[in-house]
């Protein structure tokens, strides 16, 4: 499934299902499945939280299997408003036009936002920064700090151009965490990822090396912005891509004003998701909602201009794609 959170005619924040032209709200839909479900709109950190009782990302499937069944058991690929007309509920909509409806990001504020750097080759041009190298002790384990979970955007929204002179992208994925749970071993980490999602981790490459050279963690030079979405696609939408270990032979790609900049593969990770679980949950609870993202792969401006530039500036369109992960879209605005 490709779960999103969106607004149509009322402007509330609602998750939806994508299939084919049309998002299947949830909320609307849940009767069908459940008995007297908490009203609209819900958010999908309710649907990762249980809410309803039993929901979860099965209860969401199972909404998306009745609506099928409601117009008739069709493919799904080929679901679409302008087949099957609007079926309501209770007056409300089920069936929602894509195109009428605008993406915002699929967890407007997660949980918490871990940022990893899981590549050996962005951590190298990291160390670039301050003129070292990769430390030791990044091979013993996965490494990360948290960023600002509460500054997310969603796909085209507008990212204002924080005070830097060097304002740049990260090409990343990240997964979301759908249940709870505590010293994960990275065996069985696959099994608490709700899924996957294309993230921007955009970043202020003079405030990092300042960060950097003093021996802070990254802090302001993350703070200002992150994007996500456009949709959060559960595990089975990447199965084609997987690799044994946990990793994915899925190509991700980098474009700024159209141009491409930046191309890479989550097979090069050194570490996979599970492992990064693994050490995100050690003597620490994971909870519903939790985004952990990987780190740059294949790129951003830092390894594409070996950290010179030119880097972003206002109106410049920055468009990372995936298969099976979308395309997130942003214009920088001053």
């Amino acid at each position: 499934m490709r779960l999103v959170t969106f607004q149509f005619i009322d402007r509330q924040p609602r998750v939806g299902v994508v299939i084919g032209d049309t998002i299947i709200d949830l909320a609307a839909a849940a009767p069908l499945v459940f008995d007297d479900p908490p009203p609209p709109p819900w958010s999908l950190l309710d649907v990762l939280e249980g809410i309803p009782e039993g929901m979860g990302i099965d209860g969401a499937a199972e909404i998306v299997a009745a609506v099928i069944d409601q117009i008739g058991g069709g493919h799904d690929e080929g679901l679409a408003t302008a087949q099957y007309g609007p079926l309501t509920i209770g007056g409300v909509e089920m069936l929602i036009p894509l195109d009428e409806a605008r993406l915002l990001a699929p967890l407007p504020r997660p949980s918490s936002l871990r940022c990893f750097e899981a590549s050996e080759q962005h951590m190298a041009a990291l160390a670039r920064l301050h003129g070292g190298g990769v430390p030791y002790y990044w091979y013993e384990r996965p490494l990360f700090t948290f960023g600002n979970h509460i500054a997310i955007f969603g796909p085209d929204a507008t990212i204002p151009l924080p005070r830097t002179v060097a304002f740049d992208y990260e090409l990343e994925v990240a997964c979301v965490i759908g249940r709870a749970g505590r010293d994960i071993h990275p065996d069985e980490a696959n099994e608490y990822i709700a899924g996957y999602l294309l993230l921007n981790d955009w970043t202020a490459r003079d405030v990092q090396r300042e960060e950097l050279l003093a021996g802070f963690a990254f802090s302001k030079s993350k703070d200002a912005a992150t994007s996500v979405g456009p949709w959060l696609a559960t595990p089975d939408e990447l199965d084609e891509y997987a690799l044994d270990g946990g990793h994915f032979n899925l190509t991700l790609i980098a474009r700024v004003n159209g141009v491409e900049q930046s191309r890479g593969n989550l097979r090069d990770l050194t570490y996979a998701f599970a492992q990064m679980i693994a050490a995100a949950s050690q003597d620490c609870t994971l909870s519903p909602g939790d985004m952990i993202a990987c780190g740059g792969v294949g790129g951003s401006l830092l390894e594409a201009t070996d950290g010179q530039g030119p880097w972003i500036e206002p109106d410049d369109l920055v468009e990372l794609e995936a298969s099976g992960l979308g395309l997130l879209r942003n214009r920088i605005v001053a």
